[in-house]
């Protein structure tokens, strides 16, 4: 058979490196503004470079975290809303390093789709910057891969990678006893977990969630509410309450499968829903889905996105430090010694 007589370049395949080139060139002024001690490497390298030198650590030890935001990229590619879904794939990563203890120090993310649109790209990137400047860490690095006829036009995934420290003796969790106090921070809605129940909600029942309204708020804008990052409330607390003994990062499995990851097999974690925070988009999920509160407390955070184990002996003074660092927090349970196979055992119920 006869070749036609037709030069197959790799742009005319759907891959136009030229465009990618261009977009790291538009993006440079962004990743630079995240820069940290350690991070003072351009863009354009093989491979991002961190000088542990520039950081003040005696005895560090290296944490790493790697995540995505899931299926929240739905309403990302349906209502043309991507200003902050990269604040929610880096605050996935860096919530894993600070619950073991650590801080963020660099970040970095895979964005893939069938074709590169600059613009596009450019406000994600945005909600990456963001996000790394609200974490502390540096934007060291990416990929921008397009992949031609393998996603639907105008979508894309997101992947990130996130690199922390942490002195020896401060790696969480430690030395949690029964009778320490369990405070929970809150979340800001429904983070980065639990959207494929919450896309199934709104098909079985014909949600428009664009012209829909939650008790005054736009319901599109509480279901896509970016994952807040703990960082900064994080190093404010640990500042004066020096004995966190744990923190559990509430994602994927809810508070039912996260917070037994901090505690040994002798022990159980006894939680008062009652103490939970009322939340409008909980209140709507509950009604469209119809769960009970333990499946709810084992699909979503529920309105608490971290929670700190804190030593029994100073339970009492956490409620001043707290107001005195202008954080809510709340008491939501103690540990206790285990009694049956229950690794968390709830009390009360939900009030939505």
């Amino acid at each position: 058979m006869a070749l036609k007589n037709k030069k197959i370049t790799y742009k005319s395949s759907g891959v136009n490196i030229d465009e990618g080139n261009k977009l790291v060139q538009e993006i440079s002024e962004m990743v630079s503004s995240t820069k940290r001690p350690g991070s003072e490497a351009n863009l354009g390298g093989f491979g991002s470079i961190f000088d542990l030198s520039k950081v003040n650590y005696k005895d560090p030890l290296i944490i790493s975290a790697t995540d995505g935001v899931g299926t929240k990229l739905k309403f990302a590619f349906d209502y043309n809303r991507h200003n902050t879904i990269g604040i929610d794939l880096v605050a996935m990563c860096v919530n894993d390093i600070i619950a073991q203890g650590g801080d963020p120090m660099f970040f970095l993310d895979y964005f893939a789709t069938s074709k590169l649109e600059a613009a596009l790209a450019k406000e994600v990137i945005k909600g990456i910057t963001d996000g790394c400047k609200l974490a502390g860490c540096a934007l060291a690095g990416g990929e921008t891969a397009e992949l031609p006829g393998f996603y639907k036009p105008k979508h894309y995934d997101l992947a990130g990678f996130c690199v922390g420290l942490v002195e020896r003796e401060e790696l969480l969790p430690k030395d949690v006893k029964v009778g320490d106090h369990i405070v929970g921070l809150p979340s800001t809605g429904i983070h980065s977990n639990g959207y494929s129940l919450i896309h199934k909600i709104i098909s079985e029942n014909n949600i428009d969630v664009s012209s829909n309204q939650l008790e005054g708020e736009e319901l599109l804008d509480l279901l896509i509410c970016p994952t807040k990052i703990y960082q900064s409330d994080l190093k404010a607390i640990k500042n004066s309450i020096s004995s966190i003994k744990a923190i559990a990062h509430i994602t994927g499995g809810g508070l039912t499968e996260n917070l037994p990851r901090v505690l040994n097999s002798q022990m159980a974690a006894h939680i008062d829903l009652n103490s939970y925070p009322s939340m409008k988009v909980y209140r709507w999920v509950k009604k469209y889905s119809g769960l009970d509160d333990n499946e709810l407390m084992k699909t979503f955070n529920c309105g608490i996105g971290l929670v700190l184990v804190i030593d029994k002996n100073l339970a009492n003074e956490t409620d001043q430090i707290f107001k005195e660092l202008n954080i809510t927090g709340f008491k939501i349970g103690k540990i206790n010694q285990k009694h049956n196979d229950s690794d968390v055992v709830y009390e009360g119920q939900l009030d939505l």
